[in-house]
């Protein structure tokens, strides 16, 4: 299977328990839940639940057990494009080939969505049927990745951030860690959680998430940058501080040690290295 056909396989499971777990638009207030609805239908990629479900078949775990972990984070994913959308924020009007929720519902509206997505995540999550200890820990790697020391910190971080410096780069990618890498982090480690992974290897997919989530951001920032050009737009961006062609080599260094921290699963686990080759060279 191609990871194109892998994602919407997962997307095909994941839509319709989306659907249900939010309130129907037409339900009180109904701008309200038009707005939640607005940009998770029909959505992206799905790249996080993807690699949640394919971290939890790694380890033996079934792709419906792993839908409610999907869900949360696909959720809280959409919040935080909701927020970042926002015009004290990056200020954009279109995402996904459409406008923003702020330009079709306005901007308070947009805020709160975003905080019912976010609400709605953690109750999703809470009702999966699952082992306690298992829905206690995914709580926790999915509230610890969306706080203030990871998603929302690396957004204040890139909100204010300032180019120049000995440090620029690890600056950069401190900030690509915690506002990109912590969530798909999180993916892996919840989808590991739902198949009953042994706890020894939790902190090593962790780390497998990082360096793929940090590289994903690299690859996302070259296909942003302009034709033949040595930077982007973005100040935050490895693109800009290294050049293309020094970033493009980064992003294939952690491609490269994520994958050797999963060499060892077998074939169980190929969907998940599948995912990750395609979530760092899709331009590479």
């Amino acid at each position: 299977m191609t990871p194109e056909g892998y994602l919407e396989a997962v997307k095909e499971r994941l839509d319709p328990f989306l659907d249900g777990a939010l309130p129907p638009a037409e339900a009180p207030p109904e701008a309200l839940h038009g707005a939640m609805r607005h940009l998770l239908f029909p959505g992206g990629k799905r790249l996080r639940p993807g690699l949640l479900v394919a971290s939890c078949e790694a380890f033996g775990g079934g792709r419906v057990q792993a839908l409610p972990a999907a869900a949360a984070v696909e959720l809280i994913h959409t919040y935080s494009l909701v927020h970042d959308d926002l015009p004290c924020m990056d200020d954009d009007d279109e995402r996904r080939g459409r406008p923003s929720v702020h330009v079709a519902y306005g901007e308070s509206t947009a805020l709160l969505a975003g905080d019912a997505l976010q609400a709605q995540a953690f109750a999703v999550l809470a009702a999966a049927q699952a082992p306690a200890d298992v829905v206690l820990g995914a709580t926790r790697d999915l509230a610890c990745a969306a706080g203030s020391m990871q998603l929302v910190g690396g957004q204040v971080e890139d909100l204010a951030f300032a180019t120049g410096g000995a440090d620029e780069e690890a600056r950069v990618e401190s900030v690509h860690q915690r506002k990109s890498a912590a969530l798909i982090a999180a993916s892996v480690t919840m989808g590991a959680r739902f198949g009953a992974a042994e706890e020894a290897w939790l902190d090593r997919l962790h780390k497998f998430g990082i360096e793929v989530g940090i590289a994903f951001q690299i690859a996302d920032d070259l296909l942003d940058a302009e034709p033949n050009a040595e930077d982007g737009d973005e100040p935050c961006s490895l693109v800009r501080v290294l050049g293309s062609e020094r970033a493009s080599e980064r992003a294939e260094s952690l491609l490269n040690d994520a994958l050797g921290r999963v060499a060892e699963l077998g074939p169980m686990a190929e969907p998940l290295r599948m995912l990750a080759r395609y979530a760092v060279r899709r331009n590479l």
